[in-house]
């Protein structure tokens, strides 16, 4: 079994993560990972085949004045992917299925994205202001997680919308991206129709700009499983006025 160690040092000196290694060790726990994150926090990944020695290691740490435990527990694929980075992924408070990025973390946001859809088939809705790399990264995570991407609406290198797809493309290993804006703005009736059927399949789907996409279809926030926000810098807005309103001569991607 594995378990995610998280602590903050309260009180540092020489060897002391020397001697919380040397403990771990001791008690025949392994070390899978260790990683410095956000905060100066430390992260450790373990692995132990029973629950006797974690439970006493966790006793031992938290009986530590030199350091405050801020979590001890089995790992999500998330406190994997922020150990990995040394990063905390961050999550809107006040909306607990909303992630943040920003785009020198890119690399995190890939994994993320591919192990969301390497296992499940959520519905996931990517917002971003247009060229902030919304659709590379997507495809990224597609490789990422051995899956075939298929582009059912874009302008990453031009305006695409399509109409029919190939018997290869309906395969179960696919991931439908689709442009929120082009699809509902600009898409004619039989490229909606082909939009509605593969919103019904149940497969991998990462809809962009997915507020207009809400909006178009008269659909409830619940529609989405995950909302991940992607910026150029953390205080970046990602603000739907700022486009054009008819959205026929700028170029979203």
């Amino acid at each position: 079994m594995e378990w995610y160690v998280e602590f903050e040092i309260v009180g540092d000196r020489p060897g002391l993560l020397g001697s919380i290694t040397t403990l771990t060790g001791l008690m025949g726990i392994g070390i899978v990972t260790i990683n410095t994150i956000a905060g100066g926090r430390k992260g450790l990944l373990l692995a132990c085949d029973s629950r006797g020695p974690v439970k006493s290691l966790q006793n031992a740490l938290a009986g530590l004045t030199s350091i405050r435990l801020t979590a001890f527990k089995q790992p999500s694929f998330v406190d994997k992917i922020g150990l990995k980075h040394g990063k905390i992924i961050h999550r809107d408070p006040q909306a607990p299925r909303t992630y943040r990025f920003v785009r020198e973390d890119l690399g995190m946001l890939v994994d993320f994205l591919g192990e969301l859809i390497r296992k499940k088939s959520p519905i996931i809705g990517l917002r971003g202001m247009p060229r902030v790399g919304k659709t590379e990264a997507t495809i990224a995570a597609c490789v990422y997680a051995n899956k075939k991407w298929v582009v059912i609406s874009s302008t990453l290198m031009r305006q695409l919308m399509r109409k029919i797809l190939s018997q290869d493309e309906l395969s179960g290993d696919s991931v439908y991206l689709i442009d929120g804006i082009v699809s509902c703005v600009r898409g004619g009736l039989e490229h909606k129709e082909l939009v509605r059927k593969i919103i019904k399949e149940p497969v991998p789907k990462v809809i962009e700009h997915p507020d207009i996409f809400l909006r178009e279809n008269s659909l409830s926030d619940d529609f989405f499983d995950f909302i991940i926000e992607l910026r150029r810098t953390p205080d970046e807005v990602i603000d739907y006025n700022m486009i054009s309103q008819s959205f026929s001569a700028f170029d979203i991607s």
